[in-house]
């Protein structure tokens, strides 16, 4: 039975072709890279842009208006209690402010549904279309 006198040479990595393929991307992309510069027509014009002092946007979109009704058949709008004849103005002025305003419709469980299928009325006549109702994901208890 033939022995081995000899050590079998360890596996080596050759990290000379992934070097290669790092540098080829590098290069690929800063080629495609566009730098925008000013042309010369623009840097011949005498012409200062004014400056701001923050970058934020001018106006910031109002957060959803909650509406809440209650076992009772109470409504509340933003924590104001109001009557359903209320609601449309109000939405309406609020819309008139901020064109995409959203509302959010919070029903007690144990309210009757025509209270809620109410203010969805009152929300679809102040022509609110950003609209979504609350709701909790019961337990699995039995």
């Amino acid at each position: 039975m033939p022995l081995k006198t000899h050590a079998d040479e360890q596996p080596s990595i050759n990290l000379t072709p992934m070097i290669d393929i790092v540098f080829l991307l590098i290069i690929f992309f800063m080629l495609g890279t566009k730098f925008t510069q000013m042309s010369e027509a623009e840097k011949k014009l005498p012409l200062k842009v004014p400056e701001v002092s923050t970058s934020d946007t001018l106006t910031a979109a109002p957060r959803k208006r909650v509406i809440n009704i209650y076992q009772d058949g109470t409504i509340s709008l933003d924590r104001e209690i109001i009557a359903l004849s209320d609601l449309v103005p109000r939405l309406k002025a609020a819309r008139q402010e901020y064109e995409a305003l959203g509302v959010l419709i919070r029903g007690d469980a144990k309210s009757m549904f025509q209270n809620v299928a109410s203010v969805l009325s009152a929300v679809r006549n102040a022509k609110i279309t950003d609209v979504s109702v609350s709701v909790r994901v019961a337990s699995n208890k039995q």
